[in-house]
């Protein structure tokens, strides 16, 4: 009989069972048909409750009298159940240690790869990839920055996912900052989880574009995205190629605009520095795709701004856009004009 079978047998105990048992215990043995005279339960029942117990081992069967049982302690009982499970328990570990140790035996050699590659290491998918973050924010001591763009569609059970992640890794002192786009401001997801997570420690500020996806865990291991597509990544180990993309994020970080509750005047200013780098943008010259990727939105709510500006503008062509705006003084803002990407 398997441990399950042994577990179902537990459940249906019935309190006629425990009947049987103490009378067992009382008398020294005993059997089915002395038991049911004994307690006034019917034969066929006595007899039930003996064979459950049976196979529970709180009665065991006398080997002078096969029909004569007596009780035996319920922690023999559940050591003689269990006896069999660990020894099984133990055969697992002791084989999956095995199996370790010759999967480590590969290690020398995934180690020269990844010492050849100037401590670059490139993981493939986004199964590598979780595996490696998580293993970095376990192992993180002091701090992590993050610069996660987009915002404006991310989901309640990814944000809830995250604040459990996030709690426990400041609940251990690591100072946890991150930028994210103006765009999640308005998103309620964003908003919950930037309230919980600042009450417990974390710091967030916004901006109204950001340089990328960035992660970097104690100014020692920086994690970027691979440029192909599959959601890998790039971890940098090298010391100062971590510790330039750490000065992008302060240098962002300086300029950016503490999260807090998206309403009011605060609200209002992100809303008019995502209009006027739109403005900007126009001008550069960048298509409705770079903008929406540059201001981390939706192509649709991109291209419902850009409705909105060339109809304020009083613009029929994105060039006619550009001059109405400079002739307005519109593109006399701080920052760049120039496209950072080529599309």
């Amino acid at each position: 009989m398997g441990l399950d079978d042994t577990l179902v047998d537990a459940k249906e105990l019935q309190d006629s069972d425990m009947a049987v048992y103490g009378w067992v215990v009382e008398h020294g043995t005993g059997c089915a048909d002395a038991v049911a005279a004994g307690t006034g339960m019917s034969r066929e029942d006595a007899a039930a409750g003996v064979e459950r117990l049976l196979r529970l081992r709180l009665l065991q069967e006398s080997s002078d009298e096969p029909t004569t049982v007596f009780a035996v302690a319920p922690e023999t009982a559940a050591a003689q159940l269990a006896a069999p499970v660990e020894a099984r328990i133990l055969r697992q570990q002791q084989q999956l240690a095995r199996l370790r140790e010759e999967l480590l035996r590969a290690a020398p050699s995934y180690d020269r790869r990844r010492s050849a590659s100037g401590s670059l290491e490139v993981l493939e998918n986004l199964h590598i990839v979780r595996d490696a973050l998580k293993q970095a924010s376990e192992r993180c001591r002091t701090e992590i920055i993050a610069s996660q763009p987009g915002g404006g569609a991310r989901v309640s059970e990814a944000m809830e996912e995250a604040l459990v992640r996030d709690q426990a890794i400041l609940e251990r002192g690591v100072r946890l900052r991150t930028l994210y786009h103006h765009t999640a401001r308005f998103n309620g997801p964003s908003q919950a989880y930037v309230a919980a997570a600042s009450a417990l420690g974390g710091e967030y500020r916004t901006v109204h574009e950001l340089f990328g996806r960035l992660i970097v865990f104690d100014r020692e291991t920086a994690f970027i995205p691979v440029q192909d597509g599959s959601w890998g990544a790039v971890v940098i180990r090298q010391p100062s190629t971590v510790n330039y993309l750490c000065e992008i994020f302060e240098q962002t970080w300086d300029r950016a605009t503490p999260f807090t509750a998206a309403v009011g005047q605060q609200l209002e200013t992100v809303s008019r520095e995502i209009h006027e780098t739109i403005v900007r943008l126009l001008a550069a010259g960048l298509k409705d795709e770079a903008i929406a990727r540059r201001l981390g939105m939706s192509l649709r709510t991109a291209r419902r701004h850009i409705a909105d500006i060339m109809e304020e503008l009083g613009a029929g062509s994105r060039f006619q856009a550009g001059v109405r705006a400079a002739e307005r003084g519109l593109l006399d803002i701080e920052g760049p004009t120039e496209p950072l990407t080529a599309s």
